[in-house]
């Protein structure tokens, strides 16, 4: 099964995102309505996934964490999307973003 991908601006409102990306990556910025799941701890919380067939959309830096977790996921019967680009181009799209603290949001 091919894995879609769409661009951020395709993500559409009410999604179920999740990010990928390491504790430091979303504490400096991250999609407000994002679910943080590392891809290192995926295995360890797939409890946290929803359990209605609902689109997962997967988001890191750049695509390629998530492009993989993606695959993954729709091999193992969940219905995930790949957002490409990821929190880089999230960004240069203009998109929100919102970090955790006081600084400035951040994609890193």
């Amino acid at each position: 099964m091919e894995t879609e991908n769409v661009a951020p601006t395709e993500v559409p409102e009410g999604a179920y995102l999740i990010d990928v990306r390491e504790q430091g990556e979303w504490d400096a910025g991250h999609a407000p309505d994002a679910h943080h799941l590392p891809a290192s701890s995926l295995l360890e919380n797939l409890d946290k996934l929803p359990e209605d067939d609902q689109d997962l959309y997967i988001v890191c830096r750049t695509g390629g964490r998530s492009i993989q977790v993606a695959q993954w996921l729709n091999n193992n019967g969940f219905d995930a999307i790949n957002v490409s680009g990821g929190m880089d181009l999230w960004l240069e799209s203009d998109l929100p973003v919102v970090a955790d603290g006081d600084g400035e949001p951040t994609i890193i």
